[in-house]
């Protein structure tokens, strides 16, 4: 591999090709700074790259246990010292935002999140591992150091549980009878 004799190259192609998956892994998994992590988390990769052996799988494996590894020592500090926020001006609640702004920010992100909120935390990190990441259930395994059947156990479970949530949720359509014309 390039990247491991150190080829400037190889190192941008393996960031082009795997920060947007990890970045989107982390956003969804809820770190409060994805694309900072994204960095440590290549820092940590081209770190480590010299001892990595195996093939274009394996090396995404190892790029999500670094992510995941590096989510969970986020998660933890942020248990310890609580949570703190940066005052930015978007942010202001008192701040007037536009209908089109809020309707953007209550429709897409905020109901996958909200949806995999309701999942247990094992559940939402295989999910979120295997659509987000685009891993198999093999390298979702291999991250989260669990047999390749709990994730399978898992995954069904996380989505039975989404299809009962978005179920219940949906408002069945009217249709009209001919003894309403």
């Amino acid at each position: 591999m390039a990247a491991q004799a150190g080829a400037a190259w190889a190192s941008t192609r393996i960031w082009v090709e795997h920060a947007p998956a990890v970045a989107a892994f982390l956003r969804a998994r809820g770190s409060r700074e994805p694309e900072d992590l994204t960095s440590e988390v290549f820092l940590a990769v081209f770190d480590r790259i010299r001892d990595f052996s195996g093939d274009g799988a394996a090396f995404r494996s190892f790029v999500f246990s670094v992510a995941y590894r590096r989510l969970v020592d986020e998660l933890r500090m942020r248990s310890r010292r609580g949570e703190t926020t940066e005052w930015t001006a978007e942010l202001d609640p008192r701040r007037a935002s536009s209908a089109e702004d809020e309707a953007t920010v209550r429709v897409g992100d905020a109901r996958v999140r909200a949806l995999l909120a309701q999942l247990s935390p094992d559940q939402r990190d295989v999910m979120v591992l295997r659509i987000v990441a685009d891993l198999t259930v093999e390298q979702v395994a291999q991250v989260l150091h669990k047999r390749v059947g709990a994730v399978k156990a898992l995954q069904r479970r996380a989505l039975e549980n989404l299809r009962r949530k978005l179920a219940a949720n949906r408002t069945p359509v009217s249709v009209a009878s001919d003894s309403d014309e």
